[in-house]
């Protein structure tokens, strides 16, 4: 079956008209991360002509999603599925620069071509609902209130010569409650030319995708245009996480996660009060070893026939003194900076990598050896709610600069809902840690505020953190009081506020701030005012008792006859008449049901 997958691939890579060698690529990094983690990043990347995409010939790009984008008037898109914290403390920098990462549930923004507001809100409604059903989210449900307007926070990635920006109007939504799953996953991969059967996409399982500490899957289209040549549309889709390596090589017949037996405990036999009844757990940080089969559940299939030759598909960050096992075919070539690795894979063949544990008594083995050290991210960033009580609250950020020679500038935006609102009057920023010349922190304000029912908050802050310091920025809102049926099934659980966007930009060029950085916090989950949805249940069946004794009194008033007991007839004799008739009626019944059986026996006998 696999061999007449790759032949019905091979076939049609060669008959494919006018598709270039280039026009699609995947990769797969791998980087393994402190406390027994590894990170996986998948990429993929296509692309076509803008002729050919007028013309509906679409080739190797997706055509579900581009008739989406032709219907909207989309000229750029980006849509982020993510589940988890991204741990920078331990992890480092994010990948792709956090590009391609988005807050926890959906994000989704948009650079729509119209000719006035309502017409973009129009399309937006038009792209949201045509990517709900592509993708299975309920993208449908970002409406006007989850909707904002960025004004310094996106820019866009693609090139657009023949658009002027006045007709370009940037819409944002994001839904933090959408939880992603399986359902997201498979039309994710059935946007791919090879829809999962081989190449790198093999490897993608939900079980495992699902099951990692981190995850984001991004999709971004954005027009290209090279100097010199025809300008492209491309789409790149992109799936990050990160996996825990020891939970990973769980069975598959134990999906339950369950602690294991004492006699199977790993434990530091090295600590001097280890014994038999102390256990002290192995660092599992300590000369990580993993296989592809053990982290994703299975080996990777053939190459997709479709990609790029000339770029490897599978890639390993590891230091050069580590030894790599590779399954038969596969080539192995280290990049001359000496921290990664990537291998070739003949066509045809299967591929399976095998990252051993280093010895105890290597003498090439120590913290450096075993892992890259992570990159320091630009900054730290915190998030949480402050205050008590159900009427008022507050928001407190906590930005940390760990340069200790290097400011860091940077837009602060926050979409929030409109119940929360927020006193612009009380924003504050007071800094820590830094005792030379204080400059003002807060450089510039753009906020819109919500309307009930109709519009979201938007608030954005390009502000900066000196060297070595860290930064608080807080304000108050007050918090709204919902009508009945505005509450979820889950009330009392709260209401998931998205997660804020930090845009960090490097110095200027030509006046032009670009960003070089992007980041978010985590959602927060606000408490609103909850009545006692009991009550109404206990005032339906008071009501309801009371009426019915209230009636039941008026009734038996209105209807029932009051005489005196010696004009009424006599009780005891009453019931006897009545039981003597029953049964007179009975017996009578019952006799001549016994002459008619005795007729019918004589008849048959004779």
């Amino acid at each position: 079956m696999r061999q007449l997958f790759s032949l019905l691939l091979a076939l049609l890579s060669a008959a494919s008209l006018g598709c270039a060698a280039s026009d699609y690529h995947e990769q797969l990094v791998l980087r393994p991360l402190p406390l027994s983690t590894l990170l996986a990043s998948f990429n993929f990347r296509s692309n076509i002509t803008l002729s050919a995409f007028e013309a509906h010939n679409f080739d190797l790009f997706p055509r579900s999603l581009a008739q989406i984008l032709q219907h909207a008037g989309t000229r750029e898109l980006h849509l982020r599925f993510s589940l988890g914290r991204w741990d920078a403390q331990s992890w480092g920098a994010r990948p792709w620069d956090g590009a391609r990462e988005g807050g926890t549930g959906v994000e989704l923004w948009a650079w729509l071509e119209a000719q006035s507001d309502e017409e973009a809100d129009q399309k937006w409604r038009t792209l949201t609902n045509a990517l709900s059903g592509l993708f299975c989210a309920s993208l449908n449900f970002i409406d006007g209130t989850r909707t904002t307007r960025p004004v310094m926070s996106f820019q866009p990635e693609g090139n657009h010569p023949n658009v002027t920006m006045d007709n370009m109007h940037l819409l944002y939504g994001v839904l933090p409650h959408e939880v992603v799953c399986t359902e997201n996953l498979t039309p994710f991969l059935k946007l791919l030319p090879c829809k999962g059967k081989a190449g790198v996409a093999s490897l993608l399982d939900g079980h495992k995708l699902f099951d990692a500490s981190w995850q984001s899957m991004a999709i971004d289209v954005r027009p290209v245009c090279p100097s010199g040549g025809e300008c492209v549309l491309e789409i790149e889709q992109t799936i990050d996480m990160v996996l825990d390596i020891e939970r990973s090589k769980r069975p598959r017949d134990n999906p339950i996660p369950r602690p294991p037996p004492g006699h199977e405990l790993k434990c530091e036999s090295s600590k001097s009060y280890h014994s038999g009844d102390t256990c002290f757990p192995v660092d599992y940080t300590a000369g990580q070893e993993w296989s592809l089969n053990q982290i994703f559940g299975k080996s990777m299939r053939e190459t997709c026939p479709l990609t790029d030759p000339s770029v490897p598909p599978v890639c390993l960050q590891v230091p050069e003194s580590r030894h790599v096992y590779l399954s038969h075919g596969a080539v192995e070539k280290k990049n001359p900076d000496g921290k990664s690795r990537c291998f070739e894979i003949e066509p045809g063949t299967g591929f399976e990598l095998i990252l051993p544990r280093l010895e105890s008594d290597d003498p090439a083995r120590s913290a450096a050896a075993e892992i890259i050290t992570p990159e320091t991210p630009l900054l730290y960033a915190e998030r949480s709610f402050t205050g008590h009580g159900q009427e008022r609250g507050g928001v407190q950020t906590i930005l940390r600069n760990p340069s200790p020679d290097t400011k860091v500038e940077f837009i602060y935006m926050e979409s929030l809902p409109w119940f929360m609102r927020i006193y612009l009057h009380t924003i504050e920023a007071r800094i820590e840690g830094h005792s030379g010349e204080q400059e003002p922190l807060i450089k510039e304000v753009y906020y819109r505020p919500a309307v009930d029912r109709a519009r979201a908050t938007q608030l954005e802050v390009r502000m900066r953190v000196p060297p070595a310091s860290t930064v608080f920025l807080t304000y108050d809102f007050e918090k709204s009081i919902l009508r009945y049926t505005e509450y979820p099934p889950d009330a009392n659980r709260g209401f998931d506020v998205a997660a804020a966007v930090i845009t960090i930009l490097n110095p200027e060029k030509n006046g032009t701030r670009y960003a070089v950085y992007n980041m978010r916090t985590t959602s927060l989950l606000c408490s609103l005012p909850t009545p006692d949805f009991s009550m109404p249940y206990n005032v339906i069946i008071f009501t309801s008792t009371a009426i019915a004794l209230a009636f039941g009194g008026m009734f038996n008033i209105l209807v029932r006859r009051f005489v005196a007991a010696d004009e009424g007839p006599e009780i005891g004799s009453t019931i006897k008449e009545k039981i003597g008739g029953k049964l007179i009626k009975l017996l009578e019944k019952l006799g001549k049901a016994k002459a008619v059986g005795k007729t019918t026996v004589t008849e048959t006998k004779g």
